[in-house]
């Protein structure tokens, strides 16, 4: 990544966007249209992955030179927040402090909570201030949502398949906001961008926000009706071009 690129501050637009299904959604021609723009765009547009992966999955991504490095990471549904630097991914620990202070020793008491629990299974990554389960939705003890949000922490479903144990308060959205804070920016020139329940936090946190076509259906039922929501036909990454087509967010927005 350029190291003379202008502060995000500086820059017409930033995208922040979901990976699984928006920005890695779509044709291969679709995806690279949006990537190679984003490359030839970089001094006025700033880049910000807002996803449920980790910084190791991110990493490895964008090793290979296809998918380009975004300069800042929202991570692991929200519990991480990250500066790229030489690419690397750098914890800005002021950003992350009250998500620690939040997740405590809950990690611990879940686990044992739920250790055994019909319809989930423990993912085996190490997460530093979630749990994240593969979840069978037919199987699930109804049981288990209620338990773990009587302990203090927050439970995420999302893609009717998958079962998050965040720190309370703690998600895409609020994380966000918390970056856009620090950095300076201007929430007008932030385009949000994802595809299921677990982006809704993002996708209501008042920026310019989309709903890229295929998005999941319990996403779309709970979006509210927002002059800065779009829901957008085209899929993952060309859905993402359609937004910043409609916003009018860049002077030279691809043809969507």
């Amino acid at each position: 990544m350029t190291l003379s690129l202008p502060p995000l501050a500086d820059r017409r637009m930033v995208l922040a966007t979901d990976l699984d299904g928006t920005f890695l959604g779509g044709t291969d021609d679709d995806r690279d249209q949006l990537y190679d723009w984003l490359r030839a765009s970089r001094d006025t547009v700033g880049l910000v992955f807002v996803t449920g992966r980790d910084p190791q999955f991110i990493a490895e991504l964008c090793g290979d030179g296809r998918v380009p490095w975004p300069e800042y990471v929202i991570g692991d549904v929200g519990t991480t927040i990250a500066e790229v630097r030489d690419s690397a991914i750098h914890p800005i620990e002021p950003l992350e402090k009250e998500i620690s202070q939040a997740w405590g020793d809950l990690g611990h008491r879940v686990r044992d909570t739920l250790k055994d629990r019909s319809g989930l299974s423990l993912q085996q990554t190490e997460f530093r201030y979630r749990l994240s389960y593969d979840m069978d939705p037919d199987a699930l003890d109804p049981q288990a949502k209620h338990e773990v949000e009587a302990m203090g922490a927050d439970v995420l479903i999302s893609d009717n398949r998958f079962f998050d144990v965040l720190p309370r308060g703690v998600s895409k959205g609020p994380s966000l906001i918390r970056l856009i804070a620090h950095l300076g920016l201007s929430p007008n020139s932030v385009l949000a961008a994802g595809d299921t329940l677990n982006d809704l936090s993002m996708l209501v946190a008042g920026t310019p926000a989309v709903a890229v076509g295929g998005s999941e259906e319990p996403l779309l039922d709970q979006l509210p009706q927002r002059p800065t929501i779009y829901r957008a036909e085209a899929i993952g990454a060309a859905g993402i071009v359609e937004a910043i087509s409609a916003f009018d967010l860049h002077p030279d927005h691809l043809d969507a």
